[in-house]
């Protein structure tokens, strides 16, 4: 058997990856890599009806963006049904399952009569010794023999010791349905065993299936994977997140301009943390990160977190990476003139790759509108007349933005004016409003003629 550790990712496939969802990939990922194991993906399509193969692109497009490699290639249980049978019949065989022919009209007045009497609905076990004549016209389920009483011990790499009694929550529950398809538990053991997973991480809603799936691993003669059960991620009002706290769909956050780093940063602190450190690059994660110190309560999402992130990385990554990045939103900084100082000069301001989209189109395109509180705040006839002196000053040269600065200074020195009286008004010419970053770079950036031809049109106006 396989000794190496092996975690996977099993989604079901049902339209997009759950920011949640990425977050226990990115743990499983994590683990995996930093102990030389296996990281696998397996689609967990069993349910027909709800599967789509467009789902199944969009996870592995979420998986290449974010840079989550995994191993060998992507198991599909759609196409393990043969497999499933073969143990659901091993099971049979043994005696450690059973047909079960109630009919839906019993099990509802099972129900009903559980319900009056105020006790837990479950199976009564009618079919677990059965040897008479099968009723006609019903085809069984298969239930498994489950224990009836005595406690379901584990321990959980999160919660810790965890103690289940079997009278309380179980019974002989369902492992292939009456038209022969496995259930969800009985599939997953017998994938993970099957793959060699020796570490499943997941979200703690699919605590309440270990006991059940503990059970078959021991029916199966599987050894049972240590369990590590993750507490959701909370919106900011407490609730489980939804799209009303933010974008729940991983590519979203592509189209928003937020960058993969940024986005894993944010989710790997999601629940766990290593001393006071926010910063945590792809290298940090893999030397710091273990599953044992992820948090039992839940973690609440906070936008402004993610965006002080990704304001970090635009700042800091490559120029060279972030026009590669730009590039997705149709702007090619390698393509305009001093297309490189343009990015860095707006790299600092940026809160997200859409944000730098802007600034930059901002500066590229002649204003068509202005702003009219700048107007009547900056734009006063002593102002006019000095941008029409500075425009008849400035040659037919271009400079660099040093030089664009000694030469405002020293037209402004001979007049006795100081940079405040211009520097508005110029960044009013230039963009149409009174944000940007220095003046003498976007000037290099636009070059003199533009500058000029801008003076011109704001002065006409």
């Amino acid at each position: 058997m396989n000794n190496m550790l092996t975690t996977r990712f099993a989604p079901s496939p049902t339209g997009f990856l759950h920011v949640g969802g990425l977050r226990t990939a990115l743990y499983s990922y994590l683990y995996a890599r930093k102990n030389g194991g296996k990281f696998l993906l397996r689609i967990e399509d069993t349910d027909l009806k709800r599967n789509s193969q467009e789902a199944v692109v969009a996870i592995r497009e979420a998986f290449n963006w974010c840079g989550l490699d995994y191993d060998g290639e992507v198991t599909y249980q759609s196409k393990r049904f043969d497999l499933y049978k073969e143990y659901i019949q091993k099971l049979l065989d043994e005696g450690k399952a059973y047909k079960c022919y109630m009919s839906k009209v019993e099990l509802d007045e099972l129900r009903a009569a559980q319900e009056a009497r105020k006790e837990r609905p479950k199976y009564d076990g009618r079919y677990r010794d059965f040897t008479g004549t099968p009723p006609e016209g019903i085809e069984p389920v298969i239930r498994i023999k489950a224990p009836l009483d005595g406690v379901i011990e584990f321990k959980d790499g999160i919660k810790g010791d965890m103690k289940f009694n079997c009278a309380d929550i179980l019974d002989d529950f369902i492992i292939a349905r009456s038209d022969g398809t496995p259930t969800y538990n009985f599939c997953v053991v017998i994938d993970d065993a099957l793959m060699g997973v020796t570490h499943v991480i997941r979200g703690d809603d699919h605590l309440s299936n270990t006991p059940k799936q503990i059970i078959l691993y021991e029916a199966l003669g599987f050894k049972i994977p240590e369990f590590f059960h993750v507490a959701m991620i909370n919106g900011s009002d407490g609730s489980k997140l939804s799209k009303r706290h933010g974008a729940t769909d991983v590519m979203e956050y592509k189209n928003m301009g937020y960058l993969p780093e940024a986005l894993l940063n944010f989710l790997i602190r999601l629940g766990w943390s290593h001393g006071d450190d926010e910063i945590f690059s792809m290298y940090d994660m893999l030397e710091f990160f273990d599953p044992h110190d992820i948090n039992k309560s839940a973690s609440t999402y906070n936008l402004t977190k993610l965006d002080w992130l990704n304001a970090h990385y635009i700042k800091t990554l490559p120029y060279e990476r972030l026009a590669d990045d730009m590039k997705y939103f149709g702007l090619d900084f390698r393509a305009i003139n001093k297309g490189e100082l343009l990015l860095n000069s707006l790299r600092e301001r940026s809160k997200t790759l859409l944000e730098l989209k802007n600034s930059a189109l901002n500066i590229i395109n002649e204003p068509e509108i202005y702003d009219e509180k700048a107007l009547a705040k900056f734009i006063s006839d002593e102002a006019k007349a000095l941008l029409g002196e500075f425009k008849d000053e400035l040659g037919d040269k271009d400079l660099s933005a040093k030089e664009y600065e000694e030469m405002t200074i020293a037209f402004l020195d001979n007049r006795g004016k100081k940079l405040k009286d211009i520097a508005q008004p110029i960044r009013i010419a230039i963009t149409g409003g009174t944000v940007s970053p220095s003046i003498f770079e976007i000037i290099e950036v636009i070059g003199t003629q533009n500058l000029k031809s801008r003076i011109t049109k704001l002065l006409s106006k």
